[in-house]
């Protein structure tokens, strides 16, 4: 099966069921789809900068770029298997050849648009002096929780090239090895999550300590912030200089705040780190994500970021018209249909795109890939989004 984007009003589809009405006046494009043989690989919109790097900036291209959030190959066979012989989280991430092989495991089989660092929002904590671990079956526990001004003086500046010099050869290694077929991405922590993590002691379902500690001493909380705004400011950098070409802030737990602590929390110092990143490296694309934030979207894009990614709760041709045209979309399919039939997915990623319409979009699940998840219906979702055509 070939897809085109067209005008026409609808469309024959081989393995689709329903058709889609094309909306001229939102610009939202109609898929039509025909029979043919196997889906050729796309050809190539620019020689020198990957496809995901074209379409962020607004150049035309002929397809929107695709890669799954976060490290798809966390749950591949051959990621299980490596598990085995190093159980250690920290060890796999935080060794240069584990870290380039788990990081290429998914390029390796499905050839996304996008291949993304192995590593965690976490890494930079030692260097920052907060000892922690992430344990298996617990997730990350830090050991020594922060509640105090005396407790935040002793968290230090970062310095990626003393404390994490595995990050940029890894970095420097996949640029090599994808050689601009795909865009290299790395990602960063925004500062409430980490401050979440470091405050609540590791993972947590109320978020009571943080909050505690926002609503009775809201100075230490912004001092925390300050350090960490700084530091990920740092980070981006780094990575950027050893070879990523995009870098996505994680705000997952920005959306346990109000829209108004949002505001003193939170957008402040997102703003602060891409004004910051900004000075240095104008053309960095930064990608934004925040679990559940239908009720902030508004507020996402005033930190400037290139593109804000959606998850799957927020319709995508309402999230694409409540961010204005100059903010690229990333997003966003719910990672639970790729446990659907194949026609179900095909469905589920023509809608996606459809509604986001031509450009400024990168096809992505709206969170990470799902344990378990099939991966023969991994590759059909990266079969079925490179068939695609505007």
């Amino acid at each position: 099966m070939s897809c085109l984007y067209s005008s026409i009003t609808s469309f024959s589809p081989i393995s689709i069921s329903r058709s889609s009405n094309f909306n001229t006046k939102n610009n939202i494009p109609t898929i039509y789809c025909s029979a043919g043989g196997a889906v050729a690989e796309p050809k190539i919109v620019n020689a020198t900068e990957p496809l995901l790097l074209d379409a962020v900036r607004g150049k035309n291209v002929e397809r929107p770029p695709v890669w799954l959030m976060r490290q798809a190959g966390r749950y591949m066979k051959s990621y299980q298997n490596l598990c085995e012989r190093h159980p250690s989280f920290r060890e796999r991430s935080e060794n240069v050849d584990l870290v380039v092989e788990i990081s290429l495991q998914p390029w390796k089989v499905f050839r996304p648009d996008g291949v993304i660092l192995f590593s965690d929002i976490l890494t930079p904590l030692t260097g920052m002096n907060i000892p922690f671990d992430i344990v298996k079956g617990k997730g990350p526990i830090i050991f020594d929780p922060i509640g105090t001004a005396a407790d935040v003086d002793q968290v230090t500046e970062f310095v990626p090239e003393e404390s994490v010099p595995y990050v940029g050869e890894a970095l420097t290694i996949l640029r090599k090895e994808v050689n601009n077929e795909a865009a290299v991405l790395g990602f960063v922590g925004a500062p409430f999550t980490l401050a979440s993590y470091v405050v609540e002691g590791g993972s947590s379902k109320n978020f009571t300590k943080i909050k505690r500690l926002a609503f009775s001493q809201p100075k230490v909380l912004h001092a925390l912030l300050a350090k960490f705004a700084s530091s990920m400011t740092k980070y981006i950098r780094y990575q950027a200089d050893k070879g990523a070409q995009a870098v996505q802030i994680f705000d997952s737990w920005a959306t346990e705040l109000s829209p108004t602590d949002f505001e003193e929390f939170s957008l402040p110092y997102l703003k602060q780190i891409v004004d910051s990143v900004r000075k240095t490296h104008p053309t960095l694309p930064l990608i934004l994500y925040a679990s559940g934030s239908g009720g902030l979207l508004e507020r996402l894009a005033m930190t400037g970021v290139d593109v804000v990614s959606l998850d799957w709760t927020v319709d995508m041709a309402e999230g694409r018209k409540r961010l204005g045209p100059d903010v690229a979309v990333q997003g966003n399919v719910d990672p639970g249909v790729l446990f659907g039939s194949k026609e179900f997915i095909t469905n589920r990623i023509h809608d996606t795109v459809r509604k986001a319409g031509k450009g400024k979009h990168i096809l992505n699940l709206g969170h990470g890939i799902k344990v378990g998840t099939p991966e023969e219906n991994v590759a059909h979702f990266f079969e079925v989004a490179k068939g695609l055509r505007y």
